[in-house]
């Protein structure tokens, strides 16, 4: 992988599902204040943890995998605790990749039916007790499913031909995204906006704090640059170490003007009231200042952005247990490689569970099962991306791999303020206790198949010709 396909691959892991249904999230999340702030301290802290993927690629370019990898290296004199904590990240990590890639596809489903209605049809199929399903559930659950498994396909006739396709989806949809900010900036009505600090209120009707809303709106944000990481989960595949920091730089700044703009400029084309209730909110709001047209246009550019967004999260989720099996910290099996050196399981089992997570989709809305699944899928992440953090200052502070004491000083700063951030949107996202226990459990799940791990280690012969314990 080059440069070019590389950077499209975190451009387009980033910009996914969640420059589609973002700003109505943003809407239920926080006010126009209280979404800036959290745009700016999202970026800044993912700015730091960027700069933290960049420096750790070329210093540890023997680490390859994504930010997961780092946890055994947090414990190089304890090889039951290395084992454990690479073994658990690489699994939160995972769970999360899969999460993220489910999102995708269910966005792709809400999109489509801008052209075919009838996936919103609530007309009852089945009835079991209390549950019902409808017309327009059992359509969106096939057209994810067929996503999926389409996708899947196309994974396993190996990587170059997946990553090229990537590569065209991506440019397309940034020059479809620019223009849409052009226009929202000439159609942009600071009325529609509403009060810039509007107060909000709780379930309970509680008055809810601007740092409160900020918090909140962190978690949502975040989702947005998950996937930063994604050149470094390929640096094996990678042409130049080089390239995986450069691409990673590239493709944060490419995304982050596209999602900043577009959220904020969708405030000011869509009411808030009619924001929340959209399952559609950008073709939505361009059918609002357009018509029809601009709506059906901006609908098609929403499929082909999120098929190239699939490509890349399935091959991404599909990597990431296959590099940490390589590096002895996931179950073995996941190092089987088909005649084109794709992982063949990896890619099962990845997908099969993405399937299970695609029962969400066959009871409440799109919307309902997209804000579900972003929060457990980032609260998933943040284990893995403060474990990165804290390993950068390690390296900083043993000053492994430093020569001059000038960077130690510059790259453990970067290092504090990237582990201050996802200490903090840890924290921001207890706020709905039920999905952060749920989260919470995804991760503790692994602890399950670590004892298996442990069997398919001991007795086997490492490298260098010593057991492994």
């Amino acid at each position: 992988m080059g440069f070019w396909i590389l950077t499209a691959l975190v451009v387009g892991n980033m910009v996914g599902s969640g420059i589609f249904m973002l700003p109505r999230s943003l809407a239920e999340a926080a006010s126009p204040a209280g979404t800036v702030l959290a745009w700016a301290v999202t970026g800044f802290g993912v700015l730091m943890l960027a700069l933290v993927f960049g420096n750790l690629a070329l210093r540890k370019p023997e680490l390859n995998g994504g930010p997961q990898i780092y946890a055994k290296e947090l414990f190089p004199n304890g090889p039951a605790l290395s084992l454990l904590s690479g073994f658990m990240s690489s699994w939160g990590y995972w769970i999360g990749n899969i999460a993220g890639f489910v999102a995708v596809i269910t966005t792709f489903a809400s999109y489509l039916s801008t052209f075919f209605p009838v996936m919103n049809s609530t007309q009852v199929l089945l009835s079991l007790g209390s549950f019902e399903l409808t017309v327009g559930h059992a359509l969106n659950f096939v057209v994810c499913s067929l996503l999926l498994w389409g996708t899947h396909a196309l994974a396993l006739r190996g990587i170059e031909g997946a990553g090229r396709l990537n590569l065209i989806a991506t440019a397309t949809k940034v020059i479809g995204f620019a223009v849409f900010i052009i226009i929202a900036l000439f159609m942009f009505q600071s009325s529609t906006m509403g009060e810039f600090s509007a107060p909000r209120l709780d379930e309970s009707g509680r008055s809810v704090s601007l740092l409160s809303q900020m918090g909140g709106a962190a978690v949502v944000t975040l989702w947005a640059f998950i996937g930063v990481e994604s050149a470094t989960v390929f640096a094996a595949r990678a042409k130049r170490k080089k390239d995986v920091s450069r691409a990673t730089m590239a493709g944060l700044g490419i995304s982050l003007v596209l999602y900043v703009g577009i959220s904020i400029l969708t405030m000011g084309l869509l009411p808030r009231e009619q924001l929340m209730q959209s399952q559609n909110p950008l073709v939505d709001a361009m059918t609002a200042v357009v018509g029809p047209a601009g709506g059906y246009l901006l609908a098609a550019l929403g499929l082909v952005s999120l098929i190239g967004s699939t490509i890349g999260w399935v091959l991404l989720s599909a990597e990431v247990p296959f590099e940490a099996a390589k590096q002895r910290v996931f179950l073995q099996p996941f190092r089987q490689e088909n005649s084109r050196g794709m992982p063949k399981l990896s890619l099962w089992i990845s997908n099969g569970i993405g399937q299970l997570l695609i029962f969400s989709t066959i009871s409440g809305s799109i919307s309902q099962a997209f804000d579900f699944i972003i929060v457990v899928a980032t609260l998933a992440y943040l284990v893995p991306y403060l474990i990165a953090s804290v390993y950068q200052l390690k390296l900083t502070l043993t000053g492994e791999g430093y020569a001059s004491m000038r960077e130690r000083r510059m790259d453990g700063a970067v290092a504090v303020l990237a582990t201050i951030y996802s200490a903090w949107v840890v924290y921001a996202g207890m706020g709905d206790w039920q999905t952060f226990l749920f989260g919470v459990l995804l991760l503790a799940s692994g602890i399950i198949f670590y004892p298996l791990l442990r069997r398919q280690l001991r007795g086997a012969t490492s490298t260098d010709g010593r057991k492994v314990s």
